[in-house]
């Protein structure tokens, strides 16, 4: 899902920067600093999986994890999300610098999203805990997909058939993510809930 240089238009790129940065402020600036850690570890994370693509038609899948992200970190997955995408335009050339706000925005703004929706459910446990996790999982997926789609289409409406395929390709990224995602947050739960910030719910 990382939209390549000189594929948009110019009031699409602005308007993603304008949303990544202030996306980015509101995480740094709700960041409790000891979790700085667990930030710098998820975003390798994000970094790690978004790397290992598989072509399918025009367009290519991988995990995301943004999900994941997003149900640990919050709001600080805006900035998790943006460093790791930093380094995989610098580094492989994957994305690009001029689309590194809106490619921020298209993955992070869902994963927020799922954490404000999902959150309390999660740390509620019980058997609603892995339901919960899968969703939080599995939406991110569908809707960085929906905003990739809507960003080619605003800018021409040319890029229509591919944005149909890209929405397609991405269907079993959502049932995977959904499994890891519940997965992980379950090991997490039992191991070390202090990284789900479990006993901190009441001030999401």
């Amino acid at each position: 899902m990382h939209i390549s240089e000189g594929v948009l238009s110019t009031p699409v790129l602005a308007a993603g920067w304008a949303l990544a940065v202030g996306g980015t402020w509101l995480g740094i600036k709700r960041l409790d600093h000891e979790r700085i850690m667990t930030v710098a570890m998820l975003s390798a994370a994000f970094f790690v999986a978004s790397l290992i693509h598989f072509p399918v038609g025009p367009t290519s899948v991988h995990l995301v994890l943004n999900g994941l992200l997003g149900i640990i970190l919050g709001w600080a997955a805006f900035p998790a999300i943006m460093v790791g995408l930093l380094l995989q335009a610098v580094f492989f050339q994957f994305g690009g610098l001029t689309t590194l706000g809106i490619n921020t925005f298209n993955m992070a703004a869902p994963a927020v999203l799922c954490y404000l929706v999902f959150r309390r459910l999660i740390v509620k446990g019980g058997g609603v805990r892995p339901v919960a996790a899968f969703f939080a999982g599995a939406l991110p997926i569908a809707l960085s997909a929906v905003l990739v789609s809507l960003c080619l289409v605003f800018t021409d409406e040319g890029f229509l058939a591919a944005a149909g395929t890209l929405l397609l390709a991405h269907l079993p990224v959502m049932g995977i993510e959904g499994v890891v995602t519940v997965f992980i947050i379950s090991f997490l739960a039992k191991v070390q809930p202090e990284i789900l910030n479990l006993q901190r719910v009441a001030g999401a």
